[in-house]
């Protein structure tokens, strides 16, 4: 199967983990601060021209917040970040499928650069989410999220390329 086909499912999938992992951290108390509703908030500024916030969460919400939250989370931070992954194995040219999970593990964690230098920087947080919520660390938060994320991208990638 293509690869890149492959990388985009496993996004979805590596999405999923996420969201797991975070209601698991949110629960001992680990949170960046992020919810879908603000992600959404952001995606639809996006859209009206509105790159950044001063504090997101002072911001207006903006009607359908949360489905275009969800959306964006799925097909834009998961699937289509992942597609990344897949240009990276063909570029390296790995070909045993081991490798994928380990390389994905290492995908999982880079990809925390994306929340700490646009995402947050975007809501008015500040690099790596510094000025975000009381309590919350984003720092830390989006790490353990985003390793079971890059997880999810290996195991559909090593399980794809094996058949």
């Amino acid at each position: 199967m293509n690869s890149f086909v492959l990388a985009f499912v496993g996004g979805i999938v590596g999405a999923v983990l996420m969201d797991i992992t975070e209601t698991f951290a949110s629960r001992a108390g680990l949170t960046s601060g992020v919810n879908v509703a603000l992600v959404g908030r952001w995606a639809l500024g996006l859209l009206h021209g509105q790159w950044a916030h001063a504090d997101i969460a002072r911001s207006p919400a903006r009607s359908g917040e949360v489905r275009a939250g969800w959306a964006f989370h799925f097909l834009i931070g998961g699937g289509g970040v992942a597609l990344l992954y897949a240009a990276f194995v063909h570029a390296a040219g790995f070909t045993v499928p081991t490798h994928h999970l380990w390389a994905g593990v290492i995908f999982g964690a880079a990809t925390s650069l994306l929340p700490w230098l646009l995402l947050l920087p975007a809501f008015g947080w500040g690099w790596f989410g510094r000025r975000g919520p009381h309590g919350s660390n984003a720092l830390l938060a989006s790490t353990v999220s985003h390793i079971p994320y890059g997880l999810g991208v290996g195991i559909v990638m090593a399980l794809g390329s094996s058949l």
